[in-house]
């Protein structure tokens, strides 16, 4: 989906590490969300709450799951799960831009 219709942007960026992460809230009708966002090169660790599905439409990053012992190099176009309750690890190469959906559980 290229994009979003019917739906409410919260103005108010969400701002992250020093400002080299930053992201805007989308709400749909049935109560969802998602953020859309864009992260510069740089090392990060996100903490969630909810599960979350992040969706990477451009950039190059390593990434390192909860669990997995080792950095994974990663290319957009891409998508990875992250469970609720963890956090998980990025290198940032490259301006990446990304979508995280946040699933209820």
């Amino acid at each position: 989906m290229s994009e979003f219709n019917n739906v409410t942007i919260v103005k108010e960026a969400n701002v992250y590490f020093d400002g080299k992460v930053s992201s805007r809230t989308v709400k749909f009708d049935d109560g969802s969300r998602k953020t859309l966002g864009f992260m510069m090169p740089g090392e990060y660790t996100f903490g969630t709450d909810e599960y979350e599905v992040m969706e990477i439409m451009a950039g190059e990053f390593d990434l390192k799951l909860p669990g997995e012992e080792s950095f994974k190099a990663m290319k957009a176009p891409c998508t990875f799960e992250v469970p609720a309750k963890s956090s998980f690890d990025l290198v940032i190469k490259t301006p990446t831009d990304y979508c995280c959906s946040y699933i209820s559980e």
